[in-house]
């Protein structure tokens, strides 16, 4: 439908946190999908979990904007990326329409996305416990930043015909159209745990049968036409899409403390299948094993992008059920994910545990964010583990979450100490001790701290980071897989 800028779109988003974004949100994805539309699914925000149920609506990578993680600047070029050849797209915003960083204003927020994208805004109103007073609230929310188109309204959790009719009626003093109305008995059942909602990896059968529901809920429920409608109101794009190979390009070199590797490149090896993949100047392809699989799905699709468009081979394994790694690994990243909920299988591949603390020991690069720092402990929660670190991780009762500002303190395979990045904690489990004697990265926020290892090759913290944000990090680290 003519350039990226051109692509319809529509943020979701919603007065406060559990009105209902994500059921609406996904239900659009899916009502869309089945009527032959090719739909980009995106979130605002950091989270994991909501991308793998737009993924199975759409059928396409969902995709994350966040403005804190990866600056305000490449919230529009991502978007350009994910939307590329699609008909429309969908934003689903997180917490409160308003709601942003803790002190940082609108930083993050899906106010700002919105008006990054020149997205109308459509509100999921939770009308349960409401009558005549939506209007306030709507008007509010309308008014309270007139950057912020808010085009429509969806009335989730309606009681009745008359309940409706009393809601519809207060509305029209606002001048916005109510697009949508569900009612209170229409529930889909989306398994929650201490951290949120079950990921679509877990579910299986089950996630795909509450993604349909929620598609047929919202086409019987939503004005879809008007809702098309309104997503081709938004305004155009400038700028150029995002891309990994060019922003490896524009991004400085970074800094090695390894051996260069010279001018001239190796002649390509030959396996049983014939010569290995190779880069445009003539290099083998580094293989990276990436940790997938429902202990290990959290990984924003840009990492595995960079890694490529660095020179890498990223193959998938899943670390519940192989035994190996892939062959020819040279370096390992394992992201995200729930490992304390799959703890005694992840312990009961002694195998993968002992080639992974192989590879770690002959300093072959590795990077371990969250659930990867635990998985490298030498146990979780009493059992056994791959024992790259010497640390002990268990489960706890008080969940850590926010956004960090962080510096590198130690030289290792994803940057040299004094680089700044920024990145975002999320969990329930404690690791001691919390740093090693070259930790990853020093914070200041909620309290100055050092956290993390760096230990050879192994780069393991609880921070989680986007790379579209410092590329170079993908690009060092498959450095290092050539010359490990």
């Amino acid at each position: 439908m003519g350039s990226v800028g051109s692509v319809p779109r529509l943020v979701v988003a919603a007065p406060a946190s559990g009105s209902g974004k994500t059921t609406v949100a996904t239900g659009l994805m899916a009502a869309w999908s089945a009527r032959g539309m090719a739909v980009s699914p995106h979130k605002v925000g950091p989270d994991y979990i909501d991308p793998g149920y737009h993924a199975l609506a759409t059928g396409r990578v969902g995709r994350n904007l966040d403005a804190y993680l990866c600056g305000a600047e490449l919230v529009a070029p991502l978007f350009a990326h994910g939307a590329r050849g699609c008909d429309i797209a969908v934003v689903e915003g997180v917490m409160g329409l308003f709601d942003g960083a803790s002190g940082e204003g609108e930083l993050a927020s899906t106010a700002q996305v919105a008006k990054l994208l020149r997205a109308p805004v459509v509100l999921v109103v939770d009308a349960s416990a409401q009558a005549r007073s939506v209007a306030a609230l709507v008007h509010g929310f309308v008014s309270f930043d007139p950057e912020v188109r808010v085009g429509g309204v969806i009335l989730n959790k309606v009681a009745s015909d008359r309940h409706e009719a009393v809601l519809r009626e207060a509305l029209e003093a606002t001048g916005v159209p109510v697009l949508g109305v569900l009612r209170r008995g229409a529930v889909v059942e989306t398994p929650s745990r201490h951290l949120g909602l079950v990921p679509v990896a877990e579910r299986a059968a089950d996630a795909v049968a509450a993604v349909e529901a929620m598609g047929a809920m919202v086409a019987e429920g939503c004005d879809l036409a008007g809702l098309v409608a309104l997503a081709s109101s938004a305004g155009p794009l400038v700028g150029a899409a995002w891309d990994a190979d060019e922003a490896l390009v524009s991004s400085p070199p970074p800094p090695l403390p390894f051996p260069s590797l010279g001018a001239a490149p190796p002649d390509p090896p030959v396996g049983p299948d014939g010569p290995r993949p190779q880069t445009p100047d003539g290099l083998e392809r580094a293989v990276v094993a990436l940790a997938g699989g429902a202990a290990f799905s959290f990984s924003y699709a840009e990492h595995a992008e960079l890694l490529t468009a660095a020179g890498a081979e990223v193959v998938t394994f899943d670390p519940l059920r192989d035994e190996e790694l892939p062959e020819g690994t040279a370096g390992l990243v394992i992201g995200g994910g729930f490992p304390e909920v799959y703890a005694a299988e992840l312990s009961a591949n002694e195998r993968l545990r002992k080639v992974v603390a192989a590879l770690a020991e002959r300093g072959a690069p590795v990077a371990a964010e969250c659930a990867g720092l635990l998985y490298l402990c030498r146990e979780l929660d009493g059992m056994p583990m791959c024992g790259v670190l010497d640390a002990s991780a268990r489960m706890s009762e008080r969940l850590t979450l926010g956004y960090r500002d962080a510096v590198a303190v130690s030289d290792g395979v994803l940057a040299v100490a004094g680089t700044r990045m920024r990145g975002h904690e999320f969990h329930r489990t404690v690791v001691e001790p919390g740093a090693g004697a070259s930790p990853a990265w020093g914070v200041r926020v909620p309290e100055r701290r050092v956290e993390g290892f760096v230990e050879g090759g192994v780069h393991a913290s609880y921070l989680h980071t986007h790379w579209a944000s410092a590329p170079g990090v993908a690009r060092r680290f498959v450095e290092r897989c050539r010359t490990s």
